[in-house]
């Protein structure tokens, strides 16, 4: 991208609360490699020895339901790969202008293609990523790439992102888990003045969207003929410090860069020499 479309970008990000990058950004081996370590990691197969840290869903649960799946980089070489791939890095430091990135959590999310006329725990309810992320300081520099592996189309279940809503604060409703949607919708009670416009993010298998902490987004059914394959990688600059010294939840690999590396540090100019 030239300067004036990374300008463009970071514009975006911080007016709208995310940016849709809809051209592909990671090359096309990587991400069969990368679909290929999703399916071992869901089944079980850990390349590298290193179980993730939780499976929502595990062989012989609902086949339709959402697999979901957190910190599953460190399990697998090609899904680390594609956490730590430069294009996405470079990126996520041109939208926040940060000097230094890691990738400090993550999730593997396959949604499969809802059979015809039934109805499945597919959706993900509206919600902050804030409301989740408490153990971290507050005003903290947290964000998500959310990476495609198949090509997400409008009747694939794609993300929805709430155009603006990063500028609302930390309102703390909605849930992750919930599948009544319109319902959870009500109950948000947006700030006066404000309106709620839903963006679908429509990615090819490589392309990359970006939404802030505070940004609400949810997603429907797929009802495509493929599964919707993608990763979230939940990312925070040097502008973040944890909450806790506690090395559990979100801070359990905060130090562990098996599971959580430094993906962007910016390159600092030497100081000129005194003649």
């Amino acid at each position: 991208m030239h300067n004036r479309e990374l300008a463009t970008a970071r514009a975006q990000f911080e007016s709208d609360g995310f940016y849709i990058c809809a051209q592909p950004v990671i090359p096309d081996d990587l991400i069969q490699r990368a679909i290929a370590g999703m399916d071992a990691v869901r089944f079980g197969h850990y390349e590298t020895g290193l179980p993730p840290h939780k499976c929502y869903w595990k062989p012989g649960d609902d086949p339709q339901k959402l697999g979901k799946i957190d910190v599953p980089q460190g399990s697998n070489q090609a899904i680390m790969d594609l956490f730590t791939h430069p294009a996405i890095a470079e990126l996520a430091a041109a939208i926040t202008g940060a000097k230094w990135i890691q990738a400090w959590w993550g999730q593997l999310l396959y949604k499969p293609p809802l059979a015809r006329n039934t109805e499945g725990g597919q959706n993900i309810g509206w919600h902050q990523d804030a409301q989740y992320w408490k153990d971290w300081e507050a005003g903290s520099e947290l964000f998500t790439a959310w990476v495609a592996l198949s090509n997400v189309t409008p009747d694939a279940g794609p993300m929805k992102l709430v155009r603006g809503s990063n500028k609302w604060g930390l309102l703390d409703q909605g849930f992750f888990y919930e599948q009544d949607l319109e319902a959870l919708r009500g109950g948000i009670a947006i700030p006066p003045g404000q309106t709620w416009e839903e963006v679908e993010v429509i990615l090819p298998p490589g392309g990359v969207s970006f939404h802030h902490n505070l940004t609400y987004h949810g997603s429907g059914p797929n009802r495509s003929a493929e599964p919707r394959r993608s990763f979230a990688i939940h990312m925070r600059t040097e502008k973040s410090s944890p909450a806790t010294r506690s090395k559990e939840g979100h801070m359990a690999y905060i130090d562990n860069p098996a599971y959580c590396p430094t993906i962007y540090r910016r390159e600092q100019k030497p100081e000129p020499s005194v003649p």
